[in-house]
Formats: structure tokens, C-alpha cells, sequence
């Protein structure tokens, strides 16, 4: 029973930095997206895609070195498999904010928002845990 409680703690703890990872990640994000947006005037789809990959990057190496302490030394072959999970995530974020923006007529930072949250949550962090830095035994 005590060995479950540790786990379950461990567990907690990780998904807890994963979130405050995330939440960094979306900072340097929104950042570049709402500068890339309105100070230098491109595309708000197109910014949020730049954005997405500015906060993809950061994620990357905070996951690595502090949430989930990865040790596997081919660091190549641990980004393309993160690669591949921010790809999905890119197409999620960018999709799901424009069908927000363009077809419910929300405001492109709002949609932002609410689409970040789901897929951090429900794709990013099991795709991260359960493949990208999955413990090899």
C-alpha cells in the first residue's frame, strides 16, 4: 500500500512540473504569437504557428533536463520522437484555433487559450510521458 502511495505521489509530481512546463512553454508562445501578430503585423494563424514552435522548443528542454530527468543518451532520437508528438500538437493547435476564431468568431487569443489547455493536457503530456521521455528498461 505504501509503495502505491509513493507512486501515485510520483505520478502527481510529474504531471504538476509537466503543467508548469507547459505553462512556460504557452508564455514564450502567446509572447511571439501576440508580437509576431500585432507589432509586426503577420497572420494570426501563422504567428501561432511560429509561436507553437518558439514554446515547442522550450518545452523540449525543460521535459528533458526537469520533469522527467531523462537520461537516454541518443538525444537525437529522443527529439524526433518529440518531434513527432509537437508536430500533432502543432496541427491540433492550429486547426482547433482557427476553427474557433473563423467559425465561433472568437477572438484569436482566446481561442488560443482554450485549444492550448486541451491539448497540453489530454495529448501533450501522454504522448511526452508515455513516448517521447518513456523510461527505458
Amino acid at each position: 500500500m505504501y509503495t502505491g502511495f509513493i507512486q501515485k505521489n510520483k505520478i502527481i509530481n510529474i504531471f504538476l512540473k509537466a503543467q508548469s512546463v507547459s505553462m512556460i512553454s504557452s508564455i514564450v508562445d502567446f509572447i511571439n504569437t501576440i508580437i509576431l501578430t500585432e507589432l509586426v503585423g503577420i497572420w494570426y494563424a501563422l504567428s501561432s504557428a511560429l509561436g507553437t514552435l518558439s514554446g515547442g522548443v522550450t518545452c523540449f528542454f525543460l521535459s528533458r533536463n526537469w520533469v522527467f530527468h531523462s537520461k537516454e543518451s541518443n538525444k537525437l532520437r529522443q527529439f524526433k520522437r518529440f518531434i513527432l508528438v509537437w508536430s500533432g500538437s502543432l496541427i491540433l493547435n492550429f486547426s482547433g484555433i482557427y476553427m474557433l476564431t473563423e467559425y465561433l468568431y472568437l477572438n484569436y487569443i482566446l481561442s488560443k487559450i482554450i485549444i492550448a489547455i486541451l491539448v497540453g493536457v489530454f495529448f501533450n503530456f501522454v504522448l511526452q510521458k508515455q513516448f517521447v521521455f518513456r523510461t527505458l528498461r
